[in-house]
């Protein structure tokens, strides 16, 4: 979200605000849910009152998880595109920016192989069973991946679309990024030759986003209608699950902010504790504002005025940074696909794992600066291994407290490798690091 889009944003009371309405709406829902969910049928529909949770109440979720998949195949189309022929100018991939994109590659990939890691020990969908949810929409989503051997050369053929209309349609969305970066990368070959369409790829980035937006908008009421419908038909339990879901999002997040000061210790050779230290204030402000890039302009001038870090790379690493990595978004996408794994009873082998780090990277970077753009990105990453994406607005409700932590890593981690990467180029200021 832009500064300034966030900050028209916090004028509005508190009980306007999005993050407000889907608490309020999956506190309702689970209210409506219990009350419903255990009526007879004497009331004047007649009906039990699991059949009108089912019948009159789902639907209304089943609109916003259609509208969830709607928007994702053009997201990723156009977001990528805008992204690589938004870096045409050849400084922009001299050695700096090698160094930072890479660094901010390998962070993401990273980030979700803790949170798989901590979705595979603690298990938080165990106990769980969501595979009625599987129904919700008929859609082809809910197939189970078939289980295969993994084989690296089967995957690299696999990932060429051979109609990417087709692979568009069947939510291949490996084969849909594969073909969204050729695309880009052949329209910067051809530079000034091609502008016009470059142009009409970046607008259609634009309407993409602002389509998401309005979706995101439409959350409270799919939140009460799939919240209801949970715990009115399969009982309380569930709300046990989410509890279990946000523990272990915050121990990964926590882990994932300690070996920030680990990174410092092996790769720049400093104490750790200067940095955590003069990044209390853009970190208050992350965590206030669920929001990297309204707390950009506090992480530039901290970073370079506190930390040490030259004018030059915090003026180009760190906005790149914000807008491509996103290591608390993730660990959040990786923990939730096994997640959902777990509840539906649908195993995933090594395989699926692979896809998950390539997807939940792409993801993350994706989901850079779209209000509640990690609940679209989770769509692309369950629809990547076959999972239902039915159970997502099941999660809306404490996504907002989980995007709190979120942002905090997130705008952690870009200033980290700025200063890492300051200092690998021999222009990163020792004195002011360590000064009081």
């Amino acid at each position: 979200m832009s500064e300034s889009v966030y900050v028209a944003a916090s004028k509005k009371p508190f009980f306007a605000q999005l993050w407000f309405r889907v608490l309020l709406g999956l506190i309702l829902g689970i209210a409506f849910g219990f009350a419903i969910g255990g009526l007879g049928a004497e009331n004047p529909l007649g009906v039990d009152g699991k059949t009108i949770l089912t019948e009159y109440v789902k639907p209304v979720g089943t609109v916003f998880i259609n509208l969830i998949k709607m928007v994702v195949v053009p997201l990723i189309f156009f977001s990528l595109i805008a992204g690589i022929t938004s870096m045409s100018n050849p400084e922009t991939f001299k050695r700096i920016g090698t160094k930072a994109v890479g660094a901010f590659l390998m962070t993401g990939a990273f980030a979700v192989c803790i949170g798989l890691a901590f979705g595979t020990v603690f298990h938080p969908g165990q106990g769980v069973d969501l595979s009625e949810l599987k129904s919700i929409t008929g859609s082809a989503s809910a197939a189970a991946p078939a289980a295969q051997h993994f084989s690296l050369v089967h995957m690299l053929v696999d990932i060429i679309p051979t109609n990417v209309i087709k692979s568009m349609a069947d939510d291949h969305i490996l084969q849909v990024v594969v073909f969204a970066i050729f695309v880009a990368v052949t329209l910067n070959m051809l530079g000034d030759k091609v502008r016009n369409l470059t142009e009409i790829c970046k607008s259609a980035a634009l309407v993409v986003f602002r389509m998401i937006e309005i979706v995101i908008q439409f959350s409270p009421y799919g939140v009460f209608a799939l919240t209801s419908w949970v715990v009115g038909t399969q009982g309380v339990g569930i709300l046990m699950a989410l509890l279990q879901l946000v523990l272990t999002v915050m121990g990964a997040l926590f882990t994932q902010y300690v070996l920030f000061g680990v990174m410092i210790v092996v790769f720049a050779r400093k104490s750790p504790f200067p940095f955590y230290r003069k990044m209390v204030e853009p970190q208050l402000l992350a965590f206030s504002t669920s929001s990297s890039k309204a707390t950009l302009s506090t992480a530039m001038r901290v970073v370079n005025e506190k930390i040490g870090v030259s004018k030059s790379s915090t003026s180009f690493v760190l906005p790149l940074g914000a807008s491509i990595n996103m290591d608390g978004t993730a660990i959040y996408l990786g923990i939730c696909a096994l997640f959902f794994s777990q509840a539906y009873g649908i195993p995933i082998d090594f395989h699926h794992y692979v896809i998950l780090v390539l997807t939940a990277t792409l993801g993350s970077i994706g989901a850079a600066g779209i209000p509640g753009g990690s609940l679209i990105m989770m769509g692309m990453v369950l629809t990547s291994v076959g999972l239902p994406l039915e159970g997502i607005a099941l999660i809306a409700g404490v996504d907002r407290i989980l995007d709190m932590m979120r942002t905090t890593v997130n705008i952690t981690g870009d200033s980290l490798i700025t200063m890492l990467v300051d200092n690998s180029e021999g222009t990163f200021d020792d004195k002011q690091y360590h000064a009081k």
